[in-house]
């Protein structure tokens, strides 16, 4: 039976991330929030209540409910693809926070099972459709900087152990600075440019050991296990190319940096780990730039979930794809293994770039 009217959504994991996706999904009228779930019951009754959210418990309690249809999946790297597969297996589409899988292997895995039931899974990060990348997008799109030929992309910080009260999951597999944080800026090339070829990168760990420095747990020892930081060049499928780095062993911070070259101007992008934001055209006339203000949606996490649920009910394809977010995860690994290997890995996935948003497009107004 085909379904009409608000799709009904519910989230697994009321952990840090849950706040910001919560407050929007519970405004955006196309949406219907119906249970949180969490290994830890209080939290997910807690954050159940603070939201207005009808029910709350374990998450084979949320896979149960019939009128869910897309399941947010909040929880940490290291289940995303088990709670995605389990929310498949009980006949719900999926979002997912970044990253899409930890592996090429079980990243396909939930690509193919979705493919099987006719599900989607759709993925993090969405702010490649808020207005400030959108608008840059939409400049690179109509010729502002012509042919767009090479990139610059940089994230560069102490780390987050200093202000995450529980940063442990951000050193280990699944996390640093690339899987973290790579995420933004890697979708946000791959819309630019299309896929990816190729990577050759380098990487590095600053200390073995990092100390949690704020919340009840401050003073606390921890390991890291995955390098924090990496630099890589990356090559597309159309001959351009990007330079990259993700950094948490920088003192002195720059985020947000992503700029990208054509044969007729240089465009900085605004941070890609926003929703808005101005771009700056640089085109020769002017050193410090022409700044072009950010038109359309302005709403933050969990834009990408409404704009899939709309998806679903028109039969259209969704713009933060699972194929994207597979390729994506494809290009961090490669990066990952290169500079394990110390050479350069082919990126054998591919993908076709999203649409554009239309400007005027708007998730805070009801459309089914």
């Amino acid at each position: 039976m085909t379904r009409t009217g608000r799709v009904g959504v519910g989230v697994i994991g009321a952990g840090v991330i849950s706040r910001e996706y919560l407050d929007n999904l519970t405004t955006f009228p196309d949406l219907e929030v119906l249970f949180v779930a969490d290994i830890d019951l209080d939290r997910a009754r807690a954050q159940a209540e603070k939201y207005g959210v009808a029910a709350s418990g374990t998450v084979a309690e949320l896979l149960a409910h019939p009128d869910i249809e897309i399941v947010v999946n909040l929880t940490l790297p290291a289940n995303h693809v088990d709670v995605a597969l389990a929310a498949l297996a009980a006949g719900k589409n999926v979002w997912t926070e970044k990253p899409f899988a930890l592996d090429r292997e079980s990243g396909r895995r939930l690509l193919d099972e979705a493919e099987r039931l006719g599900l989607r899974v759709a993925t993090a990060p969405d702010t490649f459709l808020g207005a400030g990348l959108q608008s840059a997008l939409r400049l690179i799109a109509d010729g502002s900087v012509g042919t767009p030929l090479t990139a610059l992309a940089l994230m560069q910080s102490p780390g987050p152990e200093s202000w995450h009260p529980n940063p442990e999951f951000l050193f280990q597999t699944g996390g640093g600075p690339l899987f973290d944080i790579g995420p933004y800026y890697i979708t946000t090339l791959v819309q630019v440019f299309g896929p990816v070829r190729r990577v050759t990168a380098v990487g590095s760990t600053s200390r073995p050991v990092r100390v949690i420095g704020s919340g009840p747990r401050a003073g606390t020892e921890f390991p890291v296990t995955v390098p924090s930081h990496h630099g890589a060049l990356i090559e597309f499928e159309n001959g351009a190319s990007a330079q990259t780095i993700f950094s948490f062993e920088s003192h002195r911070k720059r985020a947000g940096f992503v700029e990208v070259s054509g044969t007729k101007a240089t465009l900085q992008f605004p941070d890609p780990n926003t929703f808005d934001g101005d771009s700056v055209i640089f085109d020769g006339t002017d050193d410090d730039g022409r700044a072009v203000a950010a038109t359309g949606s302005f709403a933050t996490r969990g834009t990408g979930v409404a704009e899939l649920a709309q998806a679903i009910r028109s039969g259209g394809p969704e713009r933060a794809s699972g194929a994207q977010g597979f390729h994506v995860l494809d290009v961090m690994v490669s990066i990952a293994e290169s500079a394990e290997r110390g050479e350069t890995v082919s990126v054998e996935s591919s993908f076709e770039k999203a649409s554009l948003v239309p400007a005027d497009w708007n998730p805070t107004v009801a459309t089914l």
